[in-house]
């Protein structure tokens, strides 16, 4: 479970992420990353749309997300806004599945955000 002061919560911070970040795109997730100054701690946010599926598979994918999301925001800068966008083949996926997904799109967007010059 994501603690409370670790959960992107209101819609400019989700949309601000999108627009903004870094993309790491997957077969089953794409992970967006932003840096904001003054951050106060890494903070996450999902997204579980009805392409997913109905709610009992989204409930399931979503969880399965803050499951693997929570110990990989050590990982992240102080600065770091992450978030996970689940794609409609997430919902056949295991842990497993999504956890290398989400590893691989981290990478990618981190290393992105490394080169950028914001």
């Amino acid at each position: 479970m994501l603690p409370a002061r670790s959960r992107l919560t209101r819609r400019d911070e989700f949309a601000s992420v999108i627009r903004r970040g870094r993309r790491g795109g997957r077969s089953r997730l794409v992970v967006h990353v932003h840096r904001v100054p003054g951050g106060s701690g890494p903070r996450a946010g999902l997204v579980v749309s009805k392409a997913v599926g109905g709610s009992v598979v989204r409930h399931r994918v979503a969880r399965r997300l803050r499951h693997l999301v929570a110990p990989r925001l050590d990982a992240l800068p102080s600065d770091a806004l992450l978030v996970v966008r689940a794609l409609p083949p997430a919902a056949d996926a295991s842990s497993a599945e999504l956890a290398e997904d989400l590893d691989g799109g981290l990478r990618s967007a981190l290393r992105k955000l490394s080169g950028s010059v914001r």
